[in-house]
């Protein structure tokens, strides 16, 4: 790991935060077919038209619902006949109340309500994680509004092919990207599909299996099942949840092949791991992609691939210490290992040489006892900083959750060296 522990530049983005942000400035829907209308949002809202009246596939969020319903009235060709919500995150659904008319319906994958309380019964847990991660890109205030409740009319646990004035949408679950509900909807005489976030935010990149925000577990079964699934489709157009469409049957077959690829060598590889008696710290370590099955790491990473996979084939428990069985963690012993090391101070220093070293996480290590036994220890910050700064800088700002989470773990720490003594 180099020992430069100059921080990324602050203006910077991940190509994560630039998408979700893109629809901002925009004045105009974006017309991807003659037919089909784009309105950028934190996940972008698609207008389909039809002979007998027009059809959303997802509604973007609550925050801008009345942004992009203004952004698509110059399409719209008559009355709202359906509404396809491809998961149940609030920036897919949120604006639904604002498009809803009477008679419109709306169709999702099966298990849509399910996901929709889970998110409402642990919404302040996940609130809290979400904001840690996401306030400093997606600027909220005390009075936004709270995700709507949305029950669909339609629930589809495999397929199910609806008809709109001549045109056919065909409405297929596929669970195992972004959330157990998903679907995609397949336009199969157009060769047009759109996946949601199915393959994450970004287009071509690891998919994540499990969020730093918390969500229920994707296994890697399903993600492949469903990538294979779409890629069966044969499309010659495919709509994501964030960004441009990605055009031409070749260059998409190509895409989903990799992907695939990728996916599933990760797979075998945790497992080759795990049967040859590694631990998973161990496997998060060694595992790489080879340079032919290199993809993006926006959302995603292969280490938390690794670490997504083992859980979902051996649980929680490492077979490493005899406490994780128990309720009392390493930290109630922080003020003794920080007294016979000679105090905080004593461990902030060597934490400061690990990070000369080129050895920042190590260094965190040290400084998680240093301050749990000690949190307003001068020291033991302003090396945390420098192991943190570091940490970023070799990151090198691609990965939201990565860099978001290190900046508010810096923004801490500034935080606690204005009121240390």
């Amino acid at each position: 790991m180099s020992t430069d522990t100059k921080e990324a530049p602050a203006k910077e983005a991940p190509p994560l935060a630039s998408l979700v942000l893109a629809g901002d400035q925009q004045t105009e829907a974006v017309a991807i077919t003659d037919f089909i209308f784009m309105a950028r949002d934190i996940s972008n809202a698609y207008l389909v038209t039809t002979s007998d009246g027009d059809v959303l596939v997802n509604t973007g969020f609550m925050d801008n619902a009345e942004r992009n319903k203004k952004l698509l009235a110059p399409h719209r060709t008559g009355p709202l006949r359906w509404i396809f919500l491809t998961q149940a995150h609030a920036d897919h659904y949120g604006g639904v109340p604002a498009f809803l008319e009477q008679g419109t319906k709306i169709g999702a994958g099966a298990r849509f309500s399910e996901t929709w309380n889970f998110f409402d019964d642990l919404g302040p847990f996940l609130e809290r994680r979400s904001r840690q991660l996401w306030a400093s890109t997606i600027k909220r205030g005390d009075d936004a509004p709270k995700p709507p409740k949305v029950v669909p009319d339609v629930g589809v646990a495999d397929s199910q092919t609806i008809e709109v004035g001549g045109r056919s949408f065909e409405l297929i679950a596929t669970p195992g990207g972004e959330s157990l509900d998903s679907i995609c909807v397949w336009l199969p005489r157009e060769r047009v599909v759109f996946t949601g976030n199915l393959f994450g935010p970004v287009f071509l990149a690891m998919p994540n299996l499990n969020t730093t925000r918390g969500d229920k577990p994707r296994l890697v079964v399903n993600y492949l099942a469903s990538l294979e699934r779409v890629r069966a489709l044969g499309a010659e157009l495919l709509i994501t949840g964030h960004g441009d469409p990605i055009r031409g049957a070749d260059t998409i077959r190509a895409a989903l092949d990799k992907m695939h690829g990728a996916v599933t060598f990760i797979n075998e590889q945790t497992i080759a791991g795990m049967n040859a008696g590694k631990d998973v710290h161990t496997l998060m370590r060694e595992i790489n992609l080879p340079e032919e099955l290199q993809i993006g790491e926006f959302h995603g990473t292969v280490p938390w691939a690794v670490k997504a996979i083992w859980h979902e084939y051996a649980g929680w428990f490492y077979y490493d210490s005899t406490t994780s069985l128990y309720g009392v963690p390493r930290s109630s012993v922080d003020s003794d290992l920080a007294e016979l090391a000679g105090g905080p101070s004593k461990l902030a220093e060597r934490a400061q040489q690990k990070v000369a070293a080129g050895k920042p996480l190590e260094a965190i290590h040290l400084l998680d006892v240093a301050l749990g036994a000690e949190p307003g220890n001068r020291a033991a910050l302003e090396a945390k900083k420098a192991a943190l700064q570091a940490l970023l800088a070799e990151s090198g700002g691609t990965n939201l959750s990565e860099v978001m989470w290190l900046r508010s773990e810096m923004a801490a720490a500034d935080t606690g060296l204005g009121t240390a003594a």
